[in-house]
């Protein structure tokens, strides 16, 4: 058995995430399937993360072991060719050693989410930002995103279906940057809690639009309780970037 691994870009809407699921398709699926027509083979394919249902992915990196002989830019082209029409592609295929795992070697991951802070519809960039009709003040948000940053107990970040044993965390950053009209929140941790990154945009969405202050977010990080939320944004603006790994220089 070889053990590939992959760099995956895929448009997360008309997925119910990256997972298989039972009651719907997944990225999971349409990989695991084109797997399946080119070797024959029901490979199981591991991800660094998992996503939510509309969440998009840049470059996430994922693994599977395929008994066929078959060269790495074979195997690419080959399931590139298979996932057609799906909005899921397959960056990079390498042969790695048999102790790299996608999710367990991964020493760090970041995602980055995306509002388009104007009045007027989206088109072209519908289900892949987050439209806030209020106007953001943007240097207000970086401001108080700051007091995220660190070891923290999530609590009240994280959604209550939430598997994972701890709350506690490290985040290693929390950006907030405007272009113009669109604003990019880049968010940087070893990993992250069931809609973390979101829950934190909401939160820093209500101190651009004045409706909290940067007490406000410290006083509901402090309560470690899920009804001290104060917004959890849509999975629209939401795209996984990067996992890193221990052999790789971190930027």
């Amino acid at each position: 058995m070889t053990r590939f691994a992959f760099t995956v870009e895929f448009d997360g809407r008309p997925f119910m995430g990256w997972q298989r699921q039972a009651h719907g398709p997944s990225v999971q699926q349409a990989i695991e399937d084109a797997i399946f027509a080119v070797t024959g083979e029901r490979a199981i394919i591991h991800a660094a993360g998992r996503t939510d249902a509309g969440v998009h992915g840049l470059a996430m990196r994922a693994h599977a072991e395929i008994g066929k002989d078959i060269a790495p830019f074979r195997l690419m082209e080959a399931i590139n060719a298979r996932l057609r029409p799906d909005p899921v592609a397959i960056l990079t295929c390498d042969v790695m050693p048999d102790d790299w795992h996608a999710r367990f070697s991964c020493v760090g991951r970041s995602y980055i989410y995306r509002i388009a802070n104007r009045r007027a519809p989206l088109t072209f960039d519908r289900g892949l930002m987050w439209r806030v009709i209020q106007p953001l003040d943007a240097d207000a948000m970086h401001a108080a995103a700051q007091i995220l940053v660190g070891l923290h107990d999530f609590t009240t970040f994280r959604s209550a279906h939430c598997q994972a044993h701890s709350p506690v965390k490290t985040l290693d950053r929390l950006a907030v940057e405007r272009d113009g009209d669109r604003i990019a929140i880049h968010a940087a941790a070893r990993s992250f809690l069931h809609h973390q990154v979101r829950s934190m945009v909401g939160c820093l969405a209500m101190v651009g639009m004045g409706r909290w202050s940067a007490d406000d977010l410290r006083a509901a990080l402090e309560a470690k309780d899920r009804a001290a939320l104060g917004l959890n944004a849509p999975p629209d603006g939401l795209y996984f970037v990067r996992a890193t790994y221990p052999d790789e220089a971190v930027s």
